[in-house]
């Protein structure tokens, strides 16, 4: 069963008859419903811009710059005959980490929610996160082979997608598509040389790998994290990384990097590079935000700045309202070319609670190695989560719409501009 394109309900006058107004599921979905009513509340867009907006969104390419499939709930039976069976702990993380991953290729109920969630949002290709943070080659392979076993599973529904043109085609037919992202570059972590250190970017590459992190929070031999309150910058061996993810043609990706790390990885590529899931430290400063200064070196080398959905990163009002108006500030100061979405965000099955109450509990896991973030009092509340939910993004560009936006620019920040950075980083 393909994706269907979004159709178009008409527009009665009442904010009941708005949220009609979007994409309907096969079947009630009062998880979809109820996040797309939390940004109607917010937006409250005319009768014309709703309309406006929902027909070019489905007529676009709309390209999620860095995301995520949706997720499906683990099977909690089966986990905990997994603990009680003695199995280790990265036993049972892999297991999770595979059944949200993969199980819409073995439910029914997971496959159609699937389907449901991804028909909502009217996208068309995802910049999917295909590595665990870190530079393993073997750990960032695990995810890898997930999707692309997903792929293959799906693949009357959704595609691998490996070049920009894949993305068309997959549209053309109906169907939706994953362009691949690792977490971090792989390294040998034999200390031979940098070409040595290096060699398995092309590997990565050959396996469907198009951008890679620069660093992921913490420090690494790259340079440093976002986190890191040395901002100490690129390191030598980075320069050698940035270069050869220029070489092979892998973008290069700064969301998670520190800003002194950021603003030099910009300097030394030659390519269109971007910080894929970020936010406008003018308008909020945050340690996953870019100064302004930093923005401009990425829109030198031609890339962009994706703007994410989370909402202590964007603060303000944290919801869809404070979203576009990080989209509008760089549309702004740096032009309409250089923005995108990169929501960060994942549909998350509705089952998902049901089966994680299965599950026994487990001791007090210390705080993972890459998960190094300040202290932070704010609190996230249940309407900006919803109204910025990844099955809202029919509502993103109404929103766009709203605020003045022309056509052309929207189907820039939607899917052209990632398109663009792509095609511009194709080596041969």
């Amino acid at each position: 069963m393909p994706f269907d394109a979004i159709s178009r309900r008409g527009f009665l006058g009442s904010s009941a008859a708005l949220a009609a107004a979007l994409p309907q599921a096969t079947t009630a979905n009062e998880k979809i419903e109820n996040a797309k009513q939390a940004a109607l509340d917010i937006l409250k867009p005319s009768a014309t811009d709703l309309d406006h907006g929902l027909k070019l969104h489905a007529e676009s390419i709309v390209f999620d710059g860095y995301g995520f499939a949706p997720h499906a709930a683990v099977d909690g039976d089966a986990i905990r005959r997994a603990v009680e069976a003695g199995a280790s702990d990265i036993e049972l993380k892999d297991m999770r980490e595979d059944m949200v991953m993969t199980r819409a290729t073995v439910s029914s109920a997971e496959h159609a929610e699937f389907l449901q969630a991804w028909k909502a949002s009217g996208v068309t290709c995802i910049f999917q996160n295909c590595g665990e943070e870190g530079n393993d080659p073997m750990v960032l392979m695990k995810r890898l082979a997930r999707f692309t076993y997903l792929t293959d599973a799906l693949r009357d529904d959704l595609r691998r997608a490996v070049f920009p043109g894949d993305v068309q085609r997959a549209k053309d037919a109906g169907a939706g598509s994953l362009y691949f992202t690792g977490n971090g570059v792989p390294l040998t972590q034999a200390w031979v040389s940098p070409e040595d250190e290096l060699r398995y970017v092309r590997i990565f590459y050959q396996l469907g790998v198009r951008m890679m992190h620069v660093t992921y929070n913490r420090r690494n031999v790259l340079g440093d994290g976002c986190a890191e309150t040395s901002n100490g910058g690129l390191s030598d061996f980075g320069r050698s990384a940035v270069d050869e993810l220029n070489r092979v043609g892998v973008i290069v990706d700064v969301a998670h990097s520190g800003w002194q790390t950021s603003l030099e990885a910009a300097q030394r590529s030659s390519k269109p590079m971007v910080a894929s899931h970020s936010t406008c430290g003018a308008l909020y400063e945050h340690i996953r935000s870019k100064p302004d200064p930093v923005i401009r070196a990425i829109v030198d080398t031609g890339g962009y700045i994706g703007i994410c959905c989370i909402p202590r990163f964007l603060r303000r009002s944290g919801d869809i309202a404070a979203f576009l108006d990080h989209i509008g500030h760089v549309v702004k100061k740096f032009g309409p070319d250089h923005v995108a979405i990169g929501t960060d965000v994942a549909y998350q099955s509705r089952l998902a609670t049901e089966e994680g109450a299965k599950l026994p509990p487990r001791p007090r896991q210390r705080t993972r190695w890459a998960a190094l973030w300040p202290p932070d009092s704010f609190n996230t509340t249940e309407a900006m989560t919803q109204s910025l939910a990844w099955t809202n993004w029919p509502l993103f560009t109404v929103g766009m719409v709203q605020r003045g936006h022309s056509d052309d620019v929207i189907r820039k920040i939607i899917g052209g501009n990632v398109l663009r950075v792509l095609e511009a980083n194709l080596v041969g």
